[in-house]
């Protein structure tokens, strides 16, 4: 167990937002209303709900609670689950690591686009139009400046620590990411097309439904919460005892969700509003055009088309997407951190150093072997490696773990939890159902 003069967060409110913060990234305010407009909208909301609900939160609970029983990074908090001394969640733990520092390079690569196109338009306005197009413009060069520029910011704020640093910044990036999704809703709305793109975002058309759809939903859910790649266990070992861990976990929840239905609310109806400006969102087939690099060409083709407003709107609009990044990529080097921190024996300055190092190293080896690497670290990271390691998490908690114990280290938040409706449903419901559930995610990417 780790000593008691370990980090923690020092306020309930300040682990949700750091917890959501981790949550809330490009998967929901990019990768979920693409997934949302290329599967009929509506239907694609309300099964992505109910998949949060019925897979994504009961694990949720179970990574919190295996890393506030721990006290301790990943690899020992695994550890102290698991009932005899045993290489198996060491193995395990590692490859949470790994997977973790693969997702922060790709992602690193990912915000610095939006680095770019935040910058780009105020280049612009100041007359320095060559260096704006640079930023804009698909190059070696451009990538690994804004990817290094991005790891930078992150480093930054997870080298002041958990109270200091990722509690602090999470704290006050999130009310201001809620704040400029209010403002640029409300914009987006005042647009001609927006309606057109909310209709189809909050009425449903149940012809789009299909098992396809809800296996995406699924994994869609499973992926907006940071499940998997130990980063929510990491969140969990700075918790204190007594909080409430059930109850919390549904508070980080329910804002990821919002989070991420109010980048439906602002993306699909800017798509229509975009297709009244004259720029082509759906081909002949009715497949929508150009979902992997949605953020990238339909909306700066708008913003180009609005004047000088839409260069305003293009700067709220890139601030939005890179603080969603930021708060994630906080997580995600954490995570190697804590480990080097506790296991290594060094200060955090010098974990930091090195492993952003490390990520830097990385996305500079994907920048310059793009073609071949870019989509294959993205897939085995996030295709394969989180969904398998959510499972091994989930039969952790549900069948490795102590009953009694897992009991004991969840009722410290809430001494009658034995006798609660949640108590009587969760153990099993986390030990049979969602490993089938993500059993059946697992299988559908493979």
């Amino acid at each position: 167990m780790a000593s008691a003069s370990r980090a923690q967060f020092s306020s309930k409110l300040g682990f949700i937002m750091a917890a959501a913060g981790s949550a809330v990234g490009l998967g929901n305010v990019w990768g979920f209303p693409t997934q949302a407009a290329s599967n009929g909208g509506a239907v694609f909301l309300l099964v992505y709900l109910v998949m949060v609900v019925v897979l994504a939160l009961p694990m949720l609970i179970a990574e919190l609670t295996i890393g506030r029983y721990g006290q301790a990074n990943p690899l020992r908090s695994i550890a102290s689950v698991w009932p005899n001394a045993s290489k198996i969640p060491l193995g395990f733990g590692l490859m949470g690591l790994i997977t973790a520092l693969m997702i922060l390079s790709f992602y690193s690569i990912i915000a610095g686009w939006l680095v770019g196109y935040l910058v780009s338009p105020i280049l612009d306005l100041v007359g320095l139009n060559s260096v704006s197009h640079w930023l804009e413009t698909f190059s070696t060069e451009r990538n690994l400046f804004l990817a290094f520029v991005f790891i930078a910011l992150t480093m930054k704020v997870v080298m002041k620590g958990v109270t200091e640093g990722i509690e602090r910044w999470s704290s006050r990036l999130m009310p201001l990411l809620v704040g400029l999704f209010v403002v640029m809703i409300i914009y987006i709305m005042m647009q001609d097309g927006a309606i057109e793109g909310l209709k189809m975002y909050l009425v449903p058309d149940f012809s789009h439904f299909s098992s396809d759809l809800v296996v995406g939903a699924m994994g869609q859910a499973f992926f907006s919460l940071s499940l998997g790649v130990t980063v929510m266990i990491v969140y969990g070992s700075y918790l204190p005892k007594d909080v409430n861990i059930p109850k919390t976990a549904a508070q980080v929840a329910a804002i990821d969700t919002g989070i991420a239905f109010g980048a439906g609310l602002l993306i699909l109806p800017a798509m229509f509003v975009a297709q009244k400006h004259g720029v082509q969102i759906y081909d002949q087939a009715g497949q929508l055009l150009n979902s992997d690099t949605l953020v990238f060409t339909v909306l700066p083709a708008m913003f180009d088309s609005m004047g000088s407003t839409g260069a305003i709107v293009s700067v709220l609009f890139f601030a939005l997407m890179l603080i969603a990044a930021l708060t994630s990529s906080i997580s995600m080097l954490e995570v190697p951190v804590s480990c080097a921190i506790e296991e290594l024996g060094q200060k955090r300055s010098t974990a930091v150093w090195w492993i952003g190092g490390l990520a830097i190293l990385l996305a500079s080896l994907i920048v310059f072997n793009f073609g071949s690497l870019f989509g294959l670290v993205i897939t085995v990271s996030t295709v394969y490696l989180q969904p398998l390691l959510g499972l091994v998490w989930a039969i952790c908690a549900g069948w490795v773990w102590n009953r009694a114990k897992l009991l004991e280290e969840i009722r410290q938040g809430h001494p009658d939890m034995e006798n609660s409706f949640f108590w009587k449903v969760w153990p099993n419901y986390l030990r049979y159902v969602c490993p089938i559930l993500m059993g059946l995610v697992f299988w559908a990417t493979i």
